[in-house]
């Protein structure tokens, strides 16, 4: 389906503007000004900033080395090639690399003039501050992603909720038809949640952290330990008294993947069923002793599991969401 995105229509409307204004200005090659507010247009507010200002920097560059080629040797096509040999390099040491298209086309505007002048540079100066200058001002309006990233918080939450059922089942009856469809399904949710929410870090200057992907880095550790403890589960193929134990708990736990119940209290719960598998009498069999043992190591995981939400500190109430309350 055909869809223009926000960033799309900030290009078009700040080229068209900045266009406008080099016209209005009376600069010459004005067009030059909606290119580089084209290539100023970024994802994020912060980007767009250091982009804008490592093109700004490389064109006040390149205006200097044109000055000394062109002037100090002369006008000809071998001398662009000279000058960008040097040009180029030294913006990638001064952290201004963004800058090298950008600076290029000042370089061809000031070549083909065959003499740099005073207004010349200023001409120039003034169409990289006025494409540049629009391109910051469109970059003010980034849309809120809060709405995509508790999208996201839930999807993965009623994945996880899901997966807990499914070993819930299969330490009940041995058995599952399972295809783990939530496994790769999970693994994509947290890496484009944690995407979207450091985007959202970069579109605030006065922001460093976000609580989202703090909250989702919490989660994708905790889907890890799901990923180990997969196998332990599948190679329980006989019955023990423990495994029903451990089934109850695991419908507790994803009772409360959504907020309800602490994780400390499942910590408590945790450490109570322990003492009291260490009371149950010695396994019989070979088979029972396995069983039991993948179960305790199982047991051992699901700690690690709730000891990473318990450490986590939560999302205040702007958010309509309080993951500390949640395992």
């Amino acid at each position: 389906m055909f869809k223009i995105g926000y960033r799309t229509l900030k290009t078009a409307l700040g080229a068209a503007i900045a266009i406008s204004l080099a016209q209005l200005f009376q600069l010459d090659n004005f067009a030059s000004a909606g290119i580089l507010t084209i290539l100023c247009i970024q994802v994020t507010k912060k980007k767009s900033l250091q982009t804008s200002w490592a093109r700004f920097f490389a064109c006040l560059i390149a205006i200097l080395f044109s000055f000394v080629f062109f002037e100090g040797i002369g006008y000809y096509p071998f001398v662009i090639g000279l000058l960008l040999l040097f040009f180029i390099p030294v913006t990638v040491i001064v952290h201004a690399k963004e800058g090298i298209v950008t600076s290029s086309v000042i370089i061809l505007h000031l070549y083909t003039s065959s003499h740099i002048t005073f207004s010349l540079v200023l001409n120039e100066i003034a169409l990289i501050s006025t494409g540049i200058g629009v391109a910051l001002i469109m970059n003010l309006y980034m849309p809120s992603v809060d709405k995509k990233l508790k999208e996201y918080q839930l999807k993965i939450e009623d994945n996880l909720s899901k997966i807990f059922l499914e070993i819930e089942e299969y330490l009940l009856s041995n058995d599952s038809s399972w295809d783990g469809k939530e496994i790769t399904e999970t693994a994509l949710l947290i890496n484009e949640a944690k995407t979207l929410a450091f985007r959202d870090v970069e579109n605030h200057f006065m922001r460093h952290e976000n609580l989202y992907y703090h909250y989702f880095k919490m989660r994708e550790k905790q889907f890890e330990i799901i990923e180990r403890v997969l196998p332990i589960i599948t190679s329980v193929n006989v019955t023990v008294d423990q495994a029903e134990i451990i089934a109850e708990f695991i419908q507790e736990v994803r009772e409360a993947i959504h907020p309800g119940n602490t994780a400390h209290k499942f910590l408590v719960k945790l450490h109570h069923m322990r003492k009291s598998f260490e009371e149950m009498p010695l396994p019989e069999t070979r088979e029972e002793f396995e069983a039991r043992a993948a179960l305790l190591h199982f047991v051992r995981e699901m700690e690690q599991y709730l000891v990473i939400k318990s450490q986590f500190k939560g999302i205040s109430a702007e958010h309509e969401f309080h993951p500390s309350s949640a395992t």
